[in-house]
């Protein structure tokens, strides 16, 4: 069984991020980049289906600049086979991501595609649910436990309500929640592996697919400053102003 594993870079999570000064959008000079924390569930899981003998090869994924690349080979040392980078300038949104995988997908006929809910800069929790559209495959989001066998794949999901155990036929697509696993520390050996392991480059237009955005962002501000809390002497102070300054009560 093949397994794609699309990741994503983005700023990385312990950074705190600054927004430019002509609002515009994040600054990213000079900032530490990382792989999305919930892509890196994903290439876990993976790995470890592999380690169990269910999957047989895992094909790392990204799309954007360059620099991928560096997010790739982390997906290597975590355990992926292989890499593919969509290399493109342009500002990728959610639909564009989701064409690029679909053509990917027809391309590389993977039985499985399991990537994170969402990404943390702009927590979209878009495409895996567009590519599972495109696909005209079955879907499970923000899943807690992955089970395979027998052509199907069993997925616990994490819902408003507590937990949902749903059953898909194979080929499906599986995006991940952060109490599915906890991603494995890469080693220095498994750095040095992945940087002889083969990673293609393509563009999108190779793929036949139009990346230009849909939307534009007008403006990125941050948020208000949260105002200083207040000590109270008593219960009934807090109710009092509970009740008439937060008038919440």
């Amino acid at each position: 069984m093949k397994v794609l594993v699309p990741v994503k870079r983005v700023v990385d999570y312990n950074v705190k991020v600054r927004v430019k000064s002509d609002q515009t959008g994040v600054d990213i000079a000079n900032v530490k980049m990382s792989m999305n924390p919930f892509d890196e569930i994903a290439v876990e899981e993976a790995t470890r289906l592999k380690e169990k003998g269910v999957v047989t090869e895992i094909v790392a994924v990204s799309c954007g600049v360059a620099q991928c690349q560096e997010t790739l080979r982390t997906a290597m040392a975590i355990g992926a086979d292989r890499a593919i980078l969509v290399e493109t300038q342009e500002e990728l949104q959610p639909l564009a991501v989701a064409k690029l995988l679909k053509a990917l997908v027809d391309k590389e006929q993977p039985q499985l595609v399991i990537l994170g809910k969402q990404a943390i800069d702009d927590d979209a929790n878009q495409t895996g649910q567009m590519l599972a559209a495109l696909l005209d495959w079955p879907q499970a989001t923000f899943a807690s436990k992955l089970e395979l066998a027998d052509g199907k794949a069993t997925v616990t999901r994490e819902v408003d309500g507590g937990l949902e155990t749903v059953a898909l036929a194979l080929p499906a697509v599986v995006t991940t929640d952060l109490r599915l696993n906890e991603p494995r520390y890469v080693t220095l050996p498994n750095i040095m592996k992945a940087k002889k392991k083969p990673l293609d480059t393509v563009k999108p237009e190779d793929l036949g697919v139009d990346v230009k955005p849909r939307l534009k962002t007008l403006k990125v501000t941050e948020p208000p400053a949260r105002k200083a809390g207040v000590k109270v002497a008593d219960v009934a102070e807090l109710v009092d102003k509970l009740k008439n300054e937060a008038k919440v009560v």
